[in-house]
This record gives structure tokens, sequence and C-alpha cells, in this order.
């Protein structure tokens, strides 16, 4: 057997009304009021796909030995580097061995539902196990346009092997279409589109009936066989009549999250899949539909294993945890569409020294610190002689995560002065109770809500973008951890 074993979410903490962006651009396209209800999700100024993608799959990863993932796979249409492996960062973001298989999977929307069958098949085929499947995106409609409030931000993970399989592949049908419906090219920054009613009616309404009808030739099955069918399609009208065409019954229509977070391009299918991992029950059968350049459609079952999955965040917890983002201009400036003035500071040239990148890469990535075989102390960052006063061993170090460990704010400050794009930059000292301290930016908090001794977690963001090289540089941030009711 083999399939899904574990599964993970993300989605970033803010919500952007879609009335306040209505009400600031409805003057240049009514007819956007049409997509103007809800809200959508939105990635902080130091999320993009790659940190979203490291969130799900670290999410995906609790419990597991991390030890036993022979490759990672990534996909998005919005991948911050052309030519640098993406998935190269994510790997040891994810605290894993170097010694792994990695890819990255572009040039279409389907992209996430390609990458996760190609993984099972390299699980199937025995010479791969336990490959981590990350899909993220960040699309950018242009303002006024209907992209921009229908587009949100999110990701999924899922780790796919052939030990405790929670949701067992049964097979698989894919359909491939150069169909011009969204497409950006080399240097374009916003998604652009054909018309409405072609990607409608000769897109969904067309080519997910026939992937779906494939599959169900193929393996001689029947619609009603499925306790969730899993779907993208924004269009209300278009899903209504698709749910029809293919008699998919009310209660086994997954629900597709646009008004709760916003049609979120590769990963929307995964997450999607998430959701319904979440709420299933052993024997429940999934169908899984994916749209863009064609269709892949996927089946699995439900094993009695999911009931042992320990507890994990996922897309429900990632959606109770929100808090509104109330300025649409702050949005405009955090994705740059808007500039922003941050001052003399925000001059500065700060380009990567590729060098000290590499000789530091498992604490700047994996934010792995030492741990004292001697007497046990952790430490961070690395050091060489052990910093406890009663030890001081030289070079008896192990390797020892910190991104997994929660610690505590021992001080914090806010710095208008700094260049942010946030202000004001808010930073300080993190104490792990094992051992550890050093100094962090705080994200996804504002700095009224900051106190001594509140409990943070680690998550990998976006320290700085260099706009002269086009270059992302990637850090580990503090967030304080919050109970979620």
């Amino acid at each position: 057997m083999f399939g899904i074993c574990s599964y993970g979410g993300y989605v970033p903490k803010y919500r952007l009304n879609r009335g306040l962006v209505y009400a600031a651009m409805g003057w240049m396209n009514p007819a956007n009021i049409a997509n103007a209800a809800g809200e959508k999700a939105v990635a902080n100024f130091d999320e993009d796909s790659i940190t979203m993608a490291v969130a799900a799959g670290i999410d995906a990863l609790n419990g597991i030995d991390r030890s036993t993932v022979d490759a990672v796979y990534f996909a998005s249409t919005t991948m911050p580097y052309k030519e640098r492996l993406n998935a190269g960062i994510i790997t040891p973001a994810l605290g894993l061995r170097d010694h792994v298989r990695a890819a990255d999977f572009s040039g279409g929307i389907k992209a996430g539902t390609t990458a996760l069958i190609a993984a099972l098949e390299g699980v199937e085929s025995e010479r791969l196990n336990n490959v981590v499947v990350t899909a993220s995106d960040c699309r950018l409609g242009k303002p006024s346009s209907p992209q921009e409030l229908i587009f949100g931000d999110a990701a999924a993970a899922l780790i796919v092997g052939s030990k405790d399989v929670i949701a067992e592949f049964k097979g698989s049908y894919s359909i491939t279409y150069d169909f011009g419906d969204h497409y950006r090219g080399a240097f374009t920054k916003y998604d652009r589109q054909w018309e409405d009613r072609w990607i409608r009616d000769l897109g969904f309404v067309q080519f997910i009936p026939e992937a779906v009808n494939g599959l169900l030739d193929k393996y001689k099955l029947k619609m009603d066989d499925f306790t969730k069918v899993v779907y993208p399609c924004h269009y209300g009208g278009a899903r209504k009549k698709l749910g029809g065409m293919l008699g998919i019954a009310p209660e086994a229509d997954q629900n597709n999250l646009q008004a709760e977070l916003g049609e979120t391009g590769t990963p929307h299918s995964l997450v999607m899949l998430v959701k319904a991992l979440e709420e299933a029950n052993p024997g429940d059968k999934i169908l899984v539909v994916s749209f863009g350049s064609g269709c892949d459609a996927l089946f699995f079952e439900v094993t009695d294993k999911i009931k042992k999955l320990k507890s994990r965040n996922g897309i429900s917890g990632c959606l109770a945890n929100k808090a509104d983002l109330d300025n649409y201009t702050k949005y405009l400036v955090w994705r740059d569409i808007l500039p922003g003035e941050k001052g003399m500071r925000g001059e500065e040239d700060n380009w990567t020294r590729w060098s000290s990148l590499w000789r530091a890469r498992t604490f700047v990535f994996g934010l792995w610190g030492g741990k004292c075989k001697k007497c046990g102390t952790a430490q961070l960052p690395p050091q060489k002689i052990c910093v406890n006063p009663e030890c001081g061993a030289v070079d008896a170090m192990e390797p020892y995560l910190f991104s997994d460990k929660i610690g505590k704010i021992a001080s914090f400050t806010g710095d208008m002065l700094a260049a942010s794009v946030n202000p004001p930059a808010v930073y300080g000292a993190v104490e792990f109770d094992e051992g550890g301290k050093y100094y962090f930016d705080f994200t996804d908090c504002d700095l009224e809500s900051l106190e001594t001794g509140m409990p943070v977690y680690m998550s990998f963001r976006r320290k700085y973008f260099d706009d002269r090289r086009d270059i992302s540089g990637y850090f580990w941030k503090a967030v304080p951890q919050k109970e979620v009711k």
C-alpha cells in the first residue's frame, strides 16, 4: 500500500476584506462588485511562496522522522527564483538531510497535483519513500482587476510514502492542453486572463468532466462512490453546472474556500484536499481534480490510520488564526505595487555574500545550533566551546535543531528608524528553555501585543529583498504563540 501518510497546510494570518478593495478601486471597474464578497488571505510582507511552503511542510512533518525523507517536490507558478532550485532552499529549512532529491514543478497551476503524481509513482516504484510534496502561490492581480479580488495566498503539503498510509492512492487520469486562460510572460508581474466565459465554458465545464469521466471509465467507478469531490472552480454558476453534469451530491462537493481565503492557484486542489482529509473517516473515497493547462484527476481511499495521525494545524487551524488587514494601501506596499519610502536606511546595498551563506547554510536555513555531548546544554548560534561555565568542553557539540522549539521573549524593542515596509521594525532576544539565546525579528504581530516571557515559535521568512539583483534572502523570525479557540 502507498499513498498519503500525512498532510499540512498554511494560510497567512492576515485577511483583506474584499469590500475594502472594491471601495478603493470599484470606481475603475464597477462590475467587480460581483467579486467583492468575503475576504482573501494575504501573505505578510516577509512571506512568499517559499516561506509558505516551508510552513506547510513543517506542519506535515509533525511526528515524522525527518531523516526518513528521500525527496522534496515544490510546485508553484510564483517561485522567487527562475535559476536557483527553490526546493533546494525549502529542503534545509525543513530540517532535512542534504542527501535527498529535490525538484521544482511549475508552468501551470495544476503543477501541484502533477508533483503529487510524480511522488506517488516514485514511491510505487520503491525507489523513493517519504516524499514531501509542497505547493504554494502568491499570485498578483493588477489593481481593479477581477484577479485582485479573487486570488488568495496559501500553501499545502503532503507526505507520500508506504508506511502508516492515511489515504491509499488508487489511480489517476490526466489531460494536457495548451489552453490560454491565465498566463504570464517571463518578465510579467501580474496575472492576465482571457474572457471569463471562455475560461468557464470551454475550460472548466469541458476539461474537468473530460478528466473525471476518464478516471471513472478507467477504474470502473461511479460518481456516487466518492464521499468527497475536490475540484477548483471559483465561478459560482459554472460550479453549480459542473455539479449537475457530474452528478455530485451537495454533501460530497468540497467547499472551495473562495469566501474564506480565495483562489490560491497551484496549491488550491491540495489545500482543498487537506481540508477534506481533516474531516475524513476510514473508508471515505476522495476524488481530487486540478485545473490549469489541462487537468489531473486522482483517486484516494482513506484508511483507519487517519485516526492515529498526530494532530496538526492544517488548513482549519490557519483559518481560525486570523487578523484583519484593515488597510488596502498597506497590501499594495507589501506587494511592491505601490512604492513606499523607507527612508535613507532603505537605500543601503544589501547584497548576498554567497560564500558566507554557504558556510553558514545550516544555521541560516535550518536554524541548527549545537548541543554539548558532555553536559547536554543546547546553544544558539553554534559554538566551538560549551557556554555552560561549569563545563567549557571544546569540540564536543552535536547538531541540535531549534526551528521546531518554543522560545520566550527575553527583550524586545520597536524601531521606527529601521528600513521597513511595516514599521516599526520589531526585534529582540529570544531565549530557549533547553538553552540558546539569539536575536530575531518578530513578525505577524504588533509592538503593543508583545511582552517579556511570552512564548514564541520560529517561522521561516524573507529577511530582505535585494531589488538591484532580484535576490530574496531568508532567515527565521519569531511569532508570538497564541491559543486559537
